[in-house]
């Protein structure tokens, strides 16, 4: 049975009509071992990240730190350019609760945020590294090729913290640049990302 509205065929059989709505193109997967950084580079080994997408997805599938209680972060840049300080304004929330479901809260993190500061952003807070902890999530770029407006972005992740809670982080900010942006690249705060894999996808 198919969905019509207004006298338009959106559904049928399953599949959507020409014209409705959109499609996560696959473009590049990256997987960690013992890694330092995890760049994507447009033009690089495959990597696509210009102007053929006005919103491009990162997908995070058990990141592992190598060091407990470390936090994946990422920064971007522009060009040529490989110093990844772009200026960001972001916002940082995080609701947690405890395995014995003790110390639940909700907080805004003022020690997390940045206010045109330079640093890589954290996007995944205090990820456990014991052998079953590890952390997994999106961050969404919205379109980073533009000339004229500043790169927005958001980022949620769900989170192993180090002291057993269940940790829902979510990031949100943008890159105060109207220059295109032309790479990504991830790292810990502290130590090497030990596994996982991080997956660039377009949004056609």
């Amino acid at each position: 049975m198919g969905l019509i509205s207004n006298g338009s065929t959106i559904f049928d059989a399953g599949s959507m009509s020409a014209g409705f709505g959109g499609s996560m193109v696959f473009i590049k997967k990256l997987t960690a071992s013992s890694s330092a950084t995890l760049s994507f580079v447009n033009g690089a080994s495959g990597v696509v990240f210009d102007d053929t997408y006005k919103e491009y997805m990162f997908t995070f599938k058990n990141i592992h730190p190598e060091t407990d209680s470390a936090d994946l972060t990422f920064q971007v840049d522009t060009g040529t350019d490989t110093n990844y300080n772009q200026a960001i304004t972001s916002g940082v929330f995080r609701a947690e609760s405890r395995e014995d479901g003790a110390d639940a809260k909700v907080i805004y993190d003022t020690n997390l945020d940045q206010a045109q500061g330079t640093d890589f952003q954290q996007i995944q807070h205090d990820i456990g590294n014991d052998n079953d902890q590890s952390a997994s999530g999106t961050l969404t770029l919205f379109n980073p090729a533009s000339a004229t407006f500043v790169k927005h972005f958001i980022a949620r992740s769900q989170i192993y913290y180090a002291g057993d809670y269940a940790l829902d982080f979510f990031v949100a900010g943008y890159f105060n640049t109207t220059t295109a942006l032309t790479k990504v690249q991830f790292k810990m705060s502290t130590g090497n990302i030990d596994a996982g894999d991080i997956c660039l996808y377009g949004i056609a």
